[in-house]
């Protein structure tokens, strides 16, 4: 039927109404010709399959809401302070690094994370105080070695120890008394190891692990002097209680002072000594103990079996030294079965203890993390060249440029570059090396990258250069200078294969904490390139390079590179000890 509006709207609106009524009446007449029992049958189940929905979707409901608060719970919780899971399953964000995956970049995968590190930390510590702690897992290796259940037993029952001896404690508050009246101490149960900040901060890492180990050995409390800037640099490593010496500590002013002409300097005391031996020796209360490079041969009676048992006389014990002096304590012969039951493999002695005690502060984690996922995580393989000059002048210098080249090629680390070659067109995903490159001066980094543009790779690898800071000069007194340096430290850590520098306790830390063989270049004369240009590590463990070499026994000189199989002589330093696990390698 046609219809047709009127201009006028109530008639519009009449026309409107009557077809309205007409399409009710035919619907009416179509429902009174229905079989009733087929209507009640329809309703029934139309209400029946309304209902069945109805309790689907509110399951369904209910399951996302489930779904969200676990997660939420997840993300947001904040795990108790004295507790932390050994096991658990996080998730992990990782890039893909798989030239032939047809996944894409950024993968996100659950994967079982060890956050204690197979027990060597303790799960006693609170985690939004030191994001590093538990976090570095994700960023650094597995460590090398299981570490041996008797490491972790002795672990725990130091920090038992500390816990009862440290700062302001009912122990540490009876021996401060004492030291206080310039008293004895031997009633006291607890005696400690003061170990003062010197030097500059790979240094410092090297000395305070020494010290750590020598307090393990000996039963001693370590209490650190924060110095300018350590408490800003490293979380504290034990649970509860501090290890930082207090500012009221008595002879916190006198640290700078202390010397081989001290009173109470235990090389100084052996030497005015008018005894044969020292078996009828006393000591002080506080003995200051000198082991900087300057030692003399009565400061070096420190690695004498015989002098290790007077020393435990005194309840305070101050040391200062520039040296890494770990191999020397593997040749004290009361210590030997110890050190052997804690460390099975010798050359994990800094790598365990290093990651056991250096977990970086938030500030300079988030230097760490931020610099990771900007610029060496979609890497297939990461590559760290630390580059330490000792010439004097302004460099870059380049026989250092040509020497870091000859090893990085000689080795493979680097594919070769063809000046001669066409550039293609990369066809799919190609395989990508970042170099993350760390020296004092921007100009080995810019002459690096500028060769790997200008020129293909054989290979068809993509290189990628980078470096976080060139300060120009060492700045040790500076907060955000070590700062940097201490990330620096650790981003060398994470790579896969590391290049160091001769002489380099900044190398030395770097290899130590990621548990690396390095390539170790050796040190340049007459600003020459040597050759061979570098050599690969016989272990992960840091040089000491001012070992002694006397027989304490015999009373004469000894090379102690050659008495054990476990301590040779270093690489890069022809004098220096350093521990190794297979002597034959």
């Amino acid at each position: 039927m046609n219809r047709t509006f009127n201009s006028y709207p109530d008639e519009n609106y009449a026309n409107v109404r009557r077809s309205m009524r007409q399409t009710e009446d035919d619907h009416h007449k179509n429902l009174s010709d229905k079989d009733p029992h087929c209507d009640f049958k329809s309703n029934h189940e139309l209400k029946f399959g309304f209902s069945s929905i109805r309790v689907m979707g509110m399951f369904v409901v209910l399951m996302m809401f489930i779904s969200v608060i676990f997660s939420v719970s997840v993300v947001f919780r904040d795990p108790p302070s004295d507790a932390v899971i050994e096991g658990s399953d996080v998730w992990i964000p990782q890039w893909n690094s798989d030239p032939d995956s047809k996944v894409g970049d950024l993968q996100t995968v659950i994967q079982p994370v060890d956050k204690l590190l197979s027990g060597l930390l303790s799960a006693k510590h609170g985690v939004g105080s030191c994001l590093s702690r538990y976090n570095s897992v994700a960023y650094q290796h597995k460590l090398a070695y299981e570490p041996s259940s008797y490491l972790i037993s002795k672990l725990r029952g130091y920090e038992d120890l500390h816990k009862r001896c440290g700062v302001y404690t009912e122990s540490y508050n009876k021996t401060l008394e004492q030291l206080r009246s310039n008293g004895s101490s031997s009633s006291s149960d607890c005696k400690y190891l003061l170990w003062i900040s010197f030097s500059g901060l790979g240094n410092r890492i090297l000395t305070l692990t020494s010290a750590f180990l020598y307090a393990l050995l000996t039963n001693r409390v370590l209490l650190v002097d924060p110095g300018t800037d350590m408490a800003d640099l490293f979380c504290e490593p034990f649970p509860e209680v501090s290890w930082f010496l207090p500012q009221d500590f008595p002879l916190k002013d006198d640290f700078s002072s202390f010397n081989q002409n001290s009173p109470n300097c235990y090389g100084k005391i052996m030497k005015n000594s008018i005894m044969p031996d020292s078996s009828g020796m006393i000591l002080p209360s506080v003995v200051y103990l000198h082991l900087v490079h300057d030692y003399d041969d009565d400061d070096k009676l420190f690695f004498c079996d015989q002098d290790q048992a007077l020393l435990q006389q005194s309840p305070w014990l101050v040391m200062k030294t520039d040296n890494y002096f770990v191999p020397s304590l593997f040749l004290i012969p009361s210590f030997e079965k110890e050190l052997n039951d804690l460390f099975p493999n010798k050359d994990t002695v800094f790598h365990f203890l290093g990651r056991y005690l250096f977990h970086p502060a938030n500030s300079v984690w988030g230097l760490i993390t931020r610099y990771y996922h900007a610029y060496l995580a979609r890497a297939s393989e990461r590559i760290g060249i630390q580059i330490r000059v000792f010439d004097t002048g302004t460099g870059p210098f380049q026989h250092i440029l040509d020497q870091v080249l000859d090893c990085t090629l000689k080795e493979n680390l680097l594919p070769q570059t063809e000046r001669q070659m066409y550039a293609i067109d990369p066809v799919g995903n190609q395989k990508s090396k970042a170099v993350l490159i760390t020296s004092l001066s921007a100009g080995y980094f810019e002459k690096l990258r500028d060769i790997y543009w200008e020129n293909p790779t054989v290979t068809g690898e993509i290189i990628s250069f980078y470096q976080p800071s060139h300060e120009e000069h060492q700045q040790t007194e500076k907060s955000i200078h070590n700062q940097k340096a201490l990330a620096e430290m650790y981003l060398l850590s994470t790579t896969d294969v590391l290049v160091t520098s001769s002489w380099s306790t900044f190398g030395y830390v770097a290899q130590g904490l990621g548990g690396l063989k390095p390539w170790i270049l050796y040190k340049p004369e007459n600003r020459t390139a040597p050759n061979p240009p570098c050599r690969r590590a016989m272990s992960m463990e840091p040089c000491f390079h001012a070992p002694p070499f006397y027989d304490c026994k015999a009373k004469k000189g000894v090379d102690t590179g050659k008495l054990v199989p476990h301590v040779r002589h270093c690489e890069d330093m022809s004098w220096g000890l350093k521990l190794v696990d297979d002597p034959y390698d």
